[in-house]
């Protein structure tokens, strides 16, 4: 096996229509996937009856989800955004053995988790996404948690995603969630799909480069050391250590999505600091959010 593995950047990993696809086919990998494709009209992409269980979430766009399986049969209308710097969008929950035809224009994520736990297929509206401001300072970030145990019924997985103003530091301190300890520490694999973007509200050149930072390392004997520039479409795997911060570059703001999930029976998100960097969640209780969050949807 080798670090490769965690590291695949945008359209490596293509696959049947798919921009990228990372499944269980992955060396090292098992408990969670992720699909990201793109669509023009007249165009299609389709996703088989597996035992898998999915969120659809558009990035960029609007689209239409036919689906078929023991979950429910029916359609849905997904509205999107016009960036994934433009707030939360509704969402799709397909449940395991579900068949599925989508259809629109624009840029999709599927997140996935195998499962033969059929949970109902659900539709999450825009205004019902929970958005969550977490840290402060420069550790503002914003959260949109439509996939996690509060806000829907799955089986195995915990799906969100994060906005981090330009200069900002997000996933930060540094946890981990690699052990199995029950009431104190998850065993979650992590997906990171990456994007970022010229800062809202500011003016750039056609030169300009948007670009993130991610890093995982070690956190015990088991080799990891990640330290990567991101772009649009890069995907960051992390299967054990200490991983963040993921930092927004000045000049630029970044989003990514996250899916987890691992083989322990509860599905929760239980994490344990970096114990060298932990204590500056204590400096966020004099510090304020940042000012430029919430990220919502712009009026045209």
């Amino acid at each position: 096996m080798t670090t490769d593995n965690w590291f695949n950047p945008a359209g490596s990993r293509p696959e049947a229509g798919w921009t990228d696809v990372i499944d269980g086919r992955v060396a090292g990998w098992a408990h969670t996937g992720l699909r990201t494709g793109a669509l023009t009209d007249g165009g299609e992409l389709r996703l088989q009856a597996d035992a898998v269980e999915r969120i659809v979430v558009p990035l960029a766009g609007s689209f239409h989800v036919t689906y078929a399986g023991a979950a429910g049969n029916g359609d849905q209308a997904l509205d999107g955004r016009s960036s994934v710097f433009d707030g939360p969008t509704d969402v799709l929950y397909l449940g395991s053995g579900t068949e599925a035809r989508i259809t629109g224009t624009g840029r999709l994520a599927v997140a996935e988790a195998p499962t033969d736990t059929v949970k109902p297929t659900t539709y999450v509206a825009r205004q019902d996404v929970p958005v969550e401001l977490r840290g402060a300072g420069q550790s503002s970030r914003q959260v949109h948690n439509f996939g996690t145990p509060a806000a829907l019924d799955a089986d195995r997985f915990i799906v969100c995603e994060v906005i981090t103003p330009a200069g900002n530091w997000s996933s930060y301190p540094p946890h981990k969630h690699d052990t199995s300890m029950p009431g104190e520490e998850s065993n979650l694999e992590e997906i990171y799909y990456y994007e970022s973007a010229v800062a809202r509200g500011v003016s750039a050149p056609t030169t300009a480069d948007p670009f993130a930072l991610h890093r995982t390392y070690a956190s015990d004997d088991r080799a990891i050391d990640e330290f990567r520039q991101v772009r649009t479409g890069d995907i960051a795997l992390v299967p054990y250590g200490w991983h963040g911060p993921a930092v927004a570059a000045p000049g630029y703001d970044m989003y990514y999505l996250n899916v987890m999930a691992g083989p322990d029976p509860e599905r929760v998100w239980n994490i344990t600091d970096d114990p060298a960097h932990g204590w500056v969640r204590q400096v966020w209780e004099s510090e304020s959010i940042d000012p430029r969050l919430p990220y919502e949807r712009k009026l045209a």
